[in-house]
């Protein structure tokens, strides 16, 4: 029961205050808690990275193959951004390598929001007043403090015939920085071709 930069002496545990406790001292309790705690963390390193070799070797295999297609057919594989999904004869298992930006937004997007303000001053109450409600929850941080991004950007997509709405949409668009690209590994199944597709889980959450 040791750290690499701070070790602790055998016989002793460290508490969360970084207090050296002689382990005949620590409740029962407490050591089936440590112990099952760091058991499941050292399991679930292991499975972390098979599922970050298994994600590689899938990149890897799918940009063979489409190396392969591209050199029969002189042709690249794949949709816009790299985005490709393959299938099985069958049609019951699918994988698909998706790319995904990982988006933000800079100071102009507080531009469009004092503009939208002004709009909605501007305009007469009833139905408007439901767009209001709408719009203004774009720009609400959700549960982690963070601005939802897919929200505000369904604002542009909305058709709203007035000038001051264009100008706050421009503001929007000036404000989106793409910060990095994530890539995705998305496996599908189903047992007949005409039945939906489910997503095979692949994290905790949705196992």
């Amino acid at each position: 029961m040791t750290n690499e930069t701070n070790p602790v002496p055998e016989g002793y545990m460290k508490d969360a205050k970084g207090r050296l406790v002689p382990v005949e001292s620590v409740k029962p309790e407490h050591l089936l808690e440590d112990e099952l705690v760091r058991r499941l963390h050292e399991r679930g390193a292991q499975l972390s990275e098979a599922l970050a070799a298994f994600k590689r070797e899938g990149f890897g295999e799918v940009s063979a193959l489409q190396a392969i297609l591209h050199e029969k057919h002189g042709a690249t594989v794949g949709g816009e951004k790299g985005n490709v999904t393959l299938s099985t004869y069958d049609g019951c298992l699918r994988a698909t390598v998706a790319m995904g930006d990982s988006i933000s937004f800079g100071p102009e997007l507080q531009v469009a929001k004092n503009l939208l303000d002004i709009l909605f001053e501007r305009w007469t109450e009833g139905a408007n007043a439901n767009l209001r409600v709408v719009v203004m929850d774009a720009f609400d941080v959700g549960k982690e403090g963070k601005l939802q991004a897919s929200k505000i950007l369904a604002l542009r997509r909305l058709n709203v015939p007035d000038p001051e709405w264009k100008r706050a949409m421009d503001a929007i668009a000036d404000s989106i920085r793409t910060d990095h690209t994530k890539s995705y590994l998305r496996l599908h199944t189903r047992q007949t071709p005409d039945q939906q597709w489910q997503m095979l889980p692949l994290d905790l959450a949705k196992a």
